[in-house]
């Protein structure tokens, strides 16, 4: 397969999973290992920033309100996307000079799909009919912190399945966790794209900066509408029928990938 037909398929892969809760990592690493393409951890994490920036226009509204750094509430959700973000880094770096890489077998990913399919269904199941919080605690930012770096550690989980998830966990509404979780992935996801750039340029990472380009540009035009679609979504449903696609696609993966 050629390499423009690869990088074009891996950036919609990514522009599609990025921010839906069905983990983006876990499925490029299945989709390389299908079609035999394995990609650096620079290529992977470059091409979320794509993604990332397709946020932002959606969003506006909401940074606009961010940068009236004059108005309590605008200084609480900062500093609260802030610690989110600060931890999340400083782990993160922990992780990166411990040498942490992605896992090259798809069975780590379909456990992890496994997992957090199952678990995405059970917690819609308790917490249906209960009442639930819209502000985001101080509690709910440290476990929002927490499950990026678990999603970081564990591709398949999802870095916005996890945070969603978990914020729910500790009484935030369905609506409110997807929001903050994606505004708390605008800083982590770019600081950590910047990261890898910078490590690259140093390094003398024989990268193909052009391919990486296009991968990146199309991830950002298929993640616009994937998180225009969702942002719908979330108004009037629950992430159950998510929780299945996990569940599927990680038996699927068991089954067909047995030695992998």
């Amino acid at each position: 397969m050629p390499d423009w037909l690869v990088v074009i398929i891996l950036g919609i892969v990514e522009g599609i999973t990025e921010f839906i809760p069905v983990s983006s990592t876990g499925h490029l690493l299945i989709v390389e290992h299908w079609i035999g393409a394995r990609q650096s951890d620079l290529f992977n994490v470059v091409i979320q920033c794509g993604a990332v920036v397709a946020v932002i226009p959606l969003f506006r509204k909401r940074i606009a309100m961010l940068l009236r750094w004059r108005e309590p509430a605008s200084r609480q959700l900062n500093l609260k996307i802030f610690t989110a973000f600060f931890i999340t880094a400083v782990g993160g770096l922990a992780l990166d000079k411990l040498g942490f890489e992605l896992p090259e077998s798809p069975l780590p990913v379909a456990a992890a799909l496994l997992v957090g399919g199952i678990l995405f269904i059970v917690v819609e199941l308790l917490l249906k009919g209960k009442m639930r919080a819209d502000q985001i605690s101080w509690l709910v930012v440290l476990v929002v912190a927490i499950a990026q770096l678990v999603a970081a550690v564990f591709p398949g989980a999802s870095r916005s399945g996890a945070t969603i998830i978990f914020a729910m966990i500790f009484g935030v509404t369905r609506i409110a966790a997807t929001e903050f979780s994606f505004l708390v992935g605008i800083p982590t996801l770019l600081a950590a794209g910047g990261y890898k750039i910078l490590q690259a340029l140093r390094d003398g990472a024989g990268e193909d900066w052009t391919l990486l380009g296009i991968a990146t540009a199309i991830s950002a035009v298929v993640s616009f509408l994937a998180v225009k679609w969702l942002l719908r979504y979330v108004q009037s449903h629950n992430f159950i029928s998510f929780g299945i696609y996990r569940i599927v696609l990680a038996v699927l993966l068991i089954l067909l990938l047995p030695g992998a």
